[in-house]
């Protein structure tokens, strides 16, 4: 079992930066992809990001790529989402989750999810 708490959403101007964080506990991680997704209202869930966790390899949306940055940090099973550039039609409730597929990009593939962090991008 993994439990997975997100934080540092916000309301942010279109050009503004904006960190969320995901606190992982429970099991290990070492063989396991993080990731994230957004749902908008009325869409359905969407990639993100994610990162393996033992080797940090990471796959991008075209959607945010060049815009957004994963991260994990081992030592404090913490994964992050840097976005950057943010746009309106970023605006969405974010998800961090965790798969056992490798870099997995479908949500079906991931298992546990967090409760999601409003990120609201205003123009």
């Amino acid at each position: 079992q993994v439990q997975l708490v997100e934080s540092g959403g916000g309301l942010v101007q279109a050009g503004g930066s904006l960190r969320l964080s995901c606190a992982a506990s429970g099991r290990s991680l070492s063989t396991y992809t993080m990731g994230w997704f957004c749902q908008a209202p009325g869409k359905e869930r969407e990639f993100v990001a994610a990162v393996s966790w033992g080797l940090g390899r990471t796959d991008y949306s075209d959607s945010v790529k060049g815009r957004f940055t994963i991260s994990r940090d081992r030592a404090r099973n913490t994964v992050y989402l840097q976005m950057n550039s943010l746009k309106p039609e970023d605006t969405a409730v974010y998800y961090c989750a965790v798969s056992s597929k490798y870099i997995a990009t479908i949500y079906q593939d991931y298992s546990y999810w967090g409760q999601g962090t409003q990120v609201t991008v205003s123009s």
